[in-house]
């Protein structure tokens, strides 16, 4: 089930709105309500994750026991067995659970995500045909690369004692299952969300908060992505060997403002519908594409992930504290586990490792160079972000590099980029550009200041409204309606 479908719109969420309303309003104590909403929510998230598959409901459900007894045996393991008290320094048991748990974490994602990149691997090696082990090919489960690094996250802050222990296995599932950024994020740390499964509050104004994020992601996803997808989907079918600058630059552009409104439209949408039920979820996108260099772009992109990275890898690893060549040691790979996490196929290995050597780059020569000249830091940043981009998109390094030849290309003509110009598809790009930037930026700003008065508030509710209406219109004709991050 996806947020941008009918049953969705029309049956889930309104049941699940509706819902925790009765359940808001019952004339018990606070705690109470508290505690039927949140199975409440439990249940509704378990039946929205099982909707792509009830096999997979059973992966979910094994990832939140192991999860939640390895955080309870990493716990046990560190308390002095006379006071009971966790003892200052970690302990060998707490450790040995530690790595089991997530080792079991990453023995799910390893066999569910690059199994059958190794199989692949081998058959190519030993010069076999494809298929000849005769296994049956892994289908990967919705969002569970997000699901496993939240669940790892707690684990591990549980060991640091940055975290209190979850004694709760339901409420446990309830952080790991949460609807809204069950199948593509925002990441969420159990940190920043423990004290709202038991005390979050809702209020009409956070509810309509929530609706107006939901209207303006939902408007990102439908409106301007999935238009942008129609075009793009059908230029990488092309034969990308023969394609000319027109196209490989319409591609480019138009994958690259795809790419942004599609996942940034979820993230919003997910951070809306959180609202609506009382939850604050933090923000994953701050216009990437305005940032002048690529380690502002990677601050802007994805921040849940790259937040994720830093804490969880990076600064263990020794962050910037060891010396440059360590730094970059440690740079390059957290980038290249960003670049694995995000597929098994080796575009992606290439795409982290691409990163790896613009952010060394930017860290060792070429930072302070950009960040005095911003203007050519800009140009500079959205030209390696769309490059790179190809390599994220194409289904083999072959096939990004015959692409990228195609810039170069000035006498090919079997493909025009005219076929593509509808007014509908004009419309999405120019605002699509204007809305990945400067433009957007300052309207913001304008938008944060004045708010709360009746001339931007009553124009803004009239144009949520236009934009829900006219995506419900476009969804109910059939638009094409897919979802990039699904099958991280």
């Amino acid at each position: 089930m996806i947020f941008s479908s009918m049953l969705f719109l029309w049956v889930f969420l309104p049941v699940v709105i509706v819902g925790n309303l009765i359940l808001g309003a019952l004339p018990v104590e606070k705690k109470t309500r508290m505690k039927l909403k949140n199975r409440f929510l439990l249940i509704a998230s378990l039946f929205f994750y099982a909707w792509g598959g009830v096999y997979y409901l059973f992966l979910i459900l094994a990832v939140i026991v192991i999860n939640y007894f390895g955080a309870m045996l990493i716990a046990g393991a560190g308390k002095n067995p006379k006071s009971g008290k966790l003892a200052k320094s970690r302990t060998a048991g707490q450790k040995f659970f530690l790595v089991l748990t997530i080792l079991l974490d990453l023995g799910f994602l390893f066999y569910f995500k690059y199994f059958n990149l190794l199989i692949h691997t081998i058959e190519r090696i030993r010069k076999m045909e494809t298929g000849a082990f005769g296994l049956r090919e892994v289908i990967l489960p919705i969002g569970i690369s997000f699901y496993i690094f939240q669940a790892m996250s707690y684990v591990a802050d549980v060991y640091r004692q940055q975290t209190e222990l979850q004694d709760n296995i339901f409420d446990f599932a309830l952080y790991i299952s949460l609807f809204p950024q069950l199948i593509a994020g925002p990441i969420v740390q159990y940190k920043d969300i423990e004290n709202q499964i038991y005390t979050r509050k809702e209020s009409p104004a956070k509810f309509a908060n929530g609706i107006m994020r939901f209207c303006y992601g939902l408007g990102k996803k439908v409106l301007i992505a999935n238009i942008l997808a129609e075009a793009v989907d059908q230029i990488w079918e092309f034969d990308v060997t023969k394609i000319g600058p027109g196209v490989a630059l319409f591609g480019t552009v138009a994958y690259t403002l795809q790419i942004y409104y599609d996942f940034s439209g979820y993230s919003d949408m997910a951070i809306g519908l959180g609202s609506m039920l009382g939850f604050t979820f933090r923000e994953n996108f701050r216009l990437p594409y305005i940032a002048h260099s690529i380690q502002e772009f990677w601050r802007r992109w994805h921040i849940s992930l790259s937040s994720w990275f830093k804490e969880y890898v990076y600064i263990p690893l020794g962050g910037n504290r060891l010396g440059l060549p360590r730094t970059c040691v440690n740079l390059f790979l957290v980038f290249l586990l960003t670049g694995i996490w995000h597929g098994a196929n080796y575009t992606f290995f290439f795409w982290g490792i691409y990163y790896a050597i613009f952010i060394i780059l930017e860290r060792t020569l070429t930072g302070k160079f950009f960040d005095k000249h911003r203007i050519i830091g800009r140009i500079y940043t959205i030209a390696v972000v769309a490059v790179g981009w190809i390599f994220f998109r194409a289904d083999s390094l072959a096939d990004a590099f015959f692409y990228i030849l195609g810039f170069f290309r000035f006498g090919a003509r079997e493909y025009s980029v005219l076929q593509f110009m509808s007014m509908k598809m004009l419309l999405a790009l120019v605002f699509g550009i204007l809305f990945s930037g400067a433009v957007s930026n300052h309207i913001g700003n304008f938008y944060k200041k004045n708010r709360t008065k009746a001339y931007i508030r009553i124009p803004d509710i009239a144009l949520e409204m236009l934009i829900l209406i006219v995506c419900i219109f476009m969804l109910a004709k059939g638009t094409y309606n897919p979802f990039i991050y699904f099958q991280f």
